[in-house]
């Protein structure tokens, strides 16, 4: 009865991401989670395998106790200070471990909310960086096609502009300019072609263009498609030529999740700014953060205007800062053989787990990397039925457009990571 008048009220009252209000589909109550399992409430209580690390950011599940001491040990200092004209010891030692942690150059960091806004505080950072150099001009952002970055505007002005969920805001969002789509294949080798007409629209747009922005790699809710690291490349030495600032979103795929401990890692390269979130803090609370070299500091700080002119109230939080340095210090140090060849395991596991999904009516690819794979069909997913039957498998999925998709904690066992697998392909054959 209680579950049944929660699910009421939360169809009436709650507004639940991409759906509609009052809601359609009724949600799945959890009650608690502990490693890589959901109880539901209501009766038998029963448990679902999460294999979506709760929109990729729960890596180490549920209930840690590294984690849970961390918040636990914060919660008897301070929850929160503003973080202006004041600092804390966790925001400090995260910062200095995430410069340290990242690739070469990325010196400086900004602490924010959310993955949208490390977006918008990237974006800013390049706009900025270029109005103190007196380049007004350069006010436009160039990406490729596939991309997400947020919902957030400036972050939607750079998902893609057709195929993605922020077409509605056309006329509205700011234009920005699109290269195609980066050819599919992580080992697929560079297509000359596509990296000279790359190379091409950068230099034509230089004037008008403050950065470069893409997701390395794996192009996460545009479509989880991925891409050879030698574009990363390409689009260092063009930006470099041309006068164009570099930004990666590695919001999705940092800490570990593409094999990787951040993307840019597969190509050796290192971007001018980089976006992070999710994972930051093991999916605990919310934290991102927004590192960039010291000449876009310079550059901004020189400036009429010498400060970045940003400031989220719950910026450099305490609670979460605890929490983030706690997850590094379980990923760097905390699984036995190094958080890498988990990965290599769960890349292995959902390998051989999903290869028969290629054999199965209007699979049209199947594509593992890092602890991500990936089913795609040949039609848009029929959500409800392909939720109903991978929790019928004992998993909780959350497929979208012509995708069934898994990105499993790194603590998944084999027994788990297999039942994943077996939810992913019940999902596929009902949807």
């Amino acid at each position: 009865m209680l579950t049944t008048r929660l699910l009421e009220t939360d169809r009436v009252r709650v507004w639940h991401p991409y759906a509609p209000m009052p809601g359609m589909h009724p949600p799945l109550a959890v009650e608690s989670a502990s490693g890589v399992r959901l109880r539901l409430a209501g009766p038998g209580r029963p448990e679902l395998v999460d294999g979506m690390s709760s929109w990729w950011a729960a890596i180490h599940g549920y209930r840690h106790p590294v984690l849970d001491a961390a918040a636990r040990s914060q919660l008897d200092r301070m929850s929160h200070v503003m973080f202006g004209g004041l600092t804390h010891e966790g925001a400090v030692r995260l910062c200095d471990q995430l410069a340290a942690l990242t690739p070469d150059g990325l010196e400086h960091v900004f602490l924010c909310d959310s993955g949208s806004v490390a977006v918008e505080v990237g974006i800013k950072m390049c706009l900025q960086y270029w109005r103190s150099r007196g380049r007004t001009a350069k006010r436009k952002l160039l990406t490729w096609r596939g991309g997400y970055h947020g919902d957030t505007f400036w972050a939607m002005s750079v998902c893609d502009p057709d195929g993605g969920m922020h077409r509605m805001w056309e006329g509205v969002l700011p234009q920005q300019v699109f290269a195609g789509l980066p050819p599919a294949g992580f080992a697929a080798g560079l297509d000359p072609g596509y990296a000279a007409g790359l190379t091409g629209l950068i230099a034509r747009h230089a004037k008008e263009v403050a950065a470069v922005i893409v997701e390395p790699v794996v192009q996460g809710a545009g479509g989880m498609r991925f891409h050879d690291p030698a574009y990363l490349r390409v689009l260092r030495s063009a930006c470099d030529e041309h006068g164009v600032l570099l930004i990666f979103d590695e919001i999705a795929t940092g800490f570990g999740r593409s094999g990787a401990l951040f993307a840019a890692g597969h190509a050796g390269v290192s971007p001018d700014v980089m976006c992070l979130g999710k994972a930051l803090t093991g999916g605990y609370l919310t934290l991102a953060a927004a590192l960039c070299t010291p000449e876009v500091a310079a550059g901004i700080s020189g400036g009429d205007v010498p400060v970045l002119a940003h400031g989220p109230t719950f910026m450099g939080n305490p609670l979460a800062c605890a929490v983030a340095n706690a997850s590094l210090e379980v990923l760097l140090t905390g699984y036995p053989g190094g958080w890498q060849a988990q990965v290599r395991r769960i890349e292995a596991g959902l390998a051989a787990g999903l290869a028969p999904a290629r054999g199965l009516p209007g699979v049209t690819d199947v594509r593992v990397l890092g602890a991500i794979g990936v089913v795609q069909l040949d039609h848009n997913v029929d959500i409800a039925a392909a939720t109903s039957a991978a929790v019928a498998e004992g998993v909780w999925l959350r497929p979208f457009r012509d995708l069934v998709y898994t990105m499993p904690p790194y603590v998944t066992g084999d027994e788990d990571l297999a039942r994943i697998c077996t939810g992913v392909l019940a999902a596929v054959a009902a949807g």
